[in-house]
C-alpha cells in the first residue's frame, strides 16, 4: 500500500492543476490591462471599431488561435461597432514585448479610445466574449 501513495499524491496534484489550467484558459481579465496604455489606428493597421475592438495577437501554427479567430471574426459580423483585428505576434516583437503578450492567441480588448479594458490568454468561450464586450460602452 505504501508504494501507492506517491502514485496517488501526483494524480492528485495533477489534477488539481489541470483544473486550475482549464479554469484561467480563455478567461477574460480586466486586472491585466496597461493603465493608460492606448493602441492607435496607426499601431494596429486598422481602424478601431467605434464602440469596441478586439486585437488578437496569434502566430503561424497555432491551431488554438485558428479556432480564436473564426470564433471573433464570425461574431463580429452582426455588430456594426466592434472590429477584430488579428496581428502576427512573430512579425510585431516590440508591440508584444511593449503589451506583455506572453503566449498565442491573446486576445486584447480595446474601447473607442484604443484603451484596452481586458485581456484573454488562450481561447475564450463565446458568453465570455459577449460579457467583455457588453461591458465596453
Amino acid at each position: 500500500m505504501k508504494t501507492y501513495l506517491p502514485l496517488a499524491i501526483v494524480l492528485v496534484l495533477a489534477s488539481a492543476y489541470g483544473f486550475w489550467w482549464k479554469r484561467k484558459e480563455g478567461a477574460i481579465r480586466s486586472n491585466k490591462a496597461i493603465p493608460g496604455h492606448r493602441l492607435s489606428a496607426d499601431v494596429l493597421g486598422e481602424a478601431l471599431g467605434s464602440r469596441a475592438t478586439m486585437v488578437q495577437f496569434s502566430s503561424a501554427f497555432c491551431t488554438p488561435c485558428r479556432a480564436t479567430h473564426s470564433l471573433l471574426s464570425q461574431m463580429v459580423i452582426p455588430m456594426n461597432d466592434v472590429k477584430h483585428v488579428q496581428i502576427d505576434a512573430e512579425s510585431h516583437l516590440a508591440l508584444v514585448r511593449e503589451l506583455d503578450i506572453r503566449s498565442t492567441p491573446t486576445t486584447l480588448f480595446i474601447n473607442k479610445d484604443g484603451i484596452e479594458v481586458g485581456r484573454a490568454a488562450g481561447t475564450p468561450k463565446r458568453e465570455q466574449v459577449l460579457a467583455a464586450l457588453a461591458a465596453i460602452k
